[in-house]
């Protein structure tokens, strides 16, 4: 197995990727390969990697990569050598499993909408994050972010995303899958919930509980809440607000820790043809070592196959 990292996204690249993988080394089996992706002299002169010499790491160089303020679908067409354009190129062809990064989100969702693509009969990926809940467990939110504005039969399929996404990567046999809405009652809501509720009220494709409501989120009545991008957005930059607020009255709370982005490192993109995780920009060491693990983990949970299968 090969997983490539984008060593130049970040905003504290390339010294966080770098070192990021070098612990990710540590606590991976000997037939997995990192392939660093980036300017090969800058990741030759941090410390760390000056005193490793292992058969598990492989450099592609590139001086070039795409900074965090450029327009995405610009710069991925204006830079055919920049560090996400070549992860991209390198897991179309088949040379990577796996692509990671916390560089340019917009560009990696170009990268993900037009070179490796959706999975045929998905009509838009989504992106999902685990909300942490008591006992080790977790509610799946998506969609957080791609799709603002969402149609009925777009949200029915997060479900399904969802719905494998919780059964092969949580151990969760008949996940239940909750709408996000205003209140429990059918008649409640607005157009889209209402009309996703009439296409997933009698559905055999998932395990449907009906609406749930914002303080579900938390409980173990669901297990996958599926909302458009623009509300689920909302939702999780709330959760990590909430986390910056609470650490600071309770410090050194492990279940509270759950909630920093740097244990669960980053963001996968279900519905494409090949993994994609997206990182947090401002990602350090430890996010990096998380998000190259998650990557894995992914990979190794054979997603994509369970996805092509659902959509045949």
């Amino acid at each position: 197995m090969k997983v490539g990292i984008d060593i130049m996204g970040g905003d504290f690249a390339p010294e966080a990727t770098v070192k990021g993988a070098l612990l990710a080394l540590k606590s991976i089996p000997e037939e997995i390969k990192l392939v660093l992706i980036g300017d090969e002299q800058k990741i030759a002169s941090i410390n760390e990697f000056k005193k490793i010499n292992s058969s598990k790491i492989e450099i592609v160089h590139t001086p070039e990569y795409i900074t965090m303020g450029e327009h995405p679908a610009k710069a991925f067409s204006k830079k055919p050598n920049a560090s996400i354009v070549l992860g991209y190129r390198l897991l179309q062809s088949g040379k990577i499993d796996g692509f990671a990064s916390a560089g340019n989100t917009g560009a990696m969702l170009v990268g993900a909408m037009h070179v490796v693509k959706s999975i045929p009969g998905i009509i838009r990926p989504c992106i999902t994050v685990a909300v942490p809940k008591p006992n080790n467990k977790h509610t799946l939110v998506l969609d957080v972010g791609i799709n603002p504005d969402s149609k009925p039969d777009v949200l029915y399929q997060y479900a399904i995303l969802g719905t494998l996404y919780a059964k092969y990567m949580y151990n969760i046999q008949s996940p239940k899958v909750g709408l996000l809405n205003i209140g429990v009652e059918e008649e409640k809501g607005n157009l889209l919930t209402k009309s996703t509720y009439q296409a997933m009220k009698d559905t055999s494709d998932f395990n449907f509980i009906g609406n749930v409501e914002g303080n579900d989120i938390f409980d173990d009545k669901v297990d996958v809440i599926v909302c458009d991008g623009f509300v689920g957005n909302v939702i999780i930059k709330q959760i990590e607000a909430f986390y910056e607020l609470i650490k600071q009255r309770v410090p050194n709370n492990d279940f509270i820790e759950n909630y920093n982005y740097v244990n669960y490192g980053g963001t996968p993109i279900l519905g494409i043809n090949a993994p994609v995780i997206i990182g947090h920009g401002i990602s350090n060491e430890i996010a990096i070592k998380n998000i190259i693990l998650n990557t894995i983990s992914v990979i190794k949970a054979n997603l994509i196959n369970k996805f092509k299968e659902a959509f045949r």
